[in-house]
């Protein structure tokens, strides 16, 4: 009879507390904020407005800038075969190319 009276109390207090957050936030509108403006370019070069055109679609020039440097030809051709096939970017054969040869050459 204690235990199922306690478990009631804890209960109790646990739904008073829920019921206060819950009250004391359903007032609350959103917080208006500002995003910075987006500066990130891709580097100038034979290929550059192609990934632009296909690749900044779907991401930011600092996703590309993250990536690791001086990687090869044969790991951005893989990057942009994995955005192809796994994500499913619309892009061409010869786009891809163009794209995998000025992510090499650049980055």
């Amino acid at each position: 009879m204690i235990r199922s009276a306690s478990r009631i109390a804890r209960s109790s207090v646990v739904a008073l507390f829920l019921i206060s957050s819950w009250h004391g936030s359903a007032g609350a509108g959103p917080v208006p904020y500002d995003l910075p403006q987006d500066t990130a370019k891709l580097r100038p070069g034979p290929g550059a407005e192609v990934a632009e055109a296909n690749c900044l679609t779907c991401h930011s020039p600092d996703y590309i800038a993250m990536q690791p440097p001086k990687k090869g030809h044969a790991f951005w051709t893989a990057e942009v075969t994995k955005m192809i096939k796994v994500y499913g970017a619309p892009i061409e054969d010869s786009d891809a190319k163009a794209i995998a040869d000025y992510l090499a050459a650049s980055h």
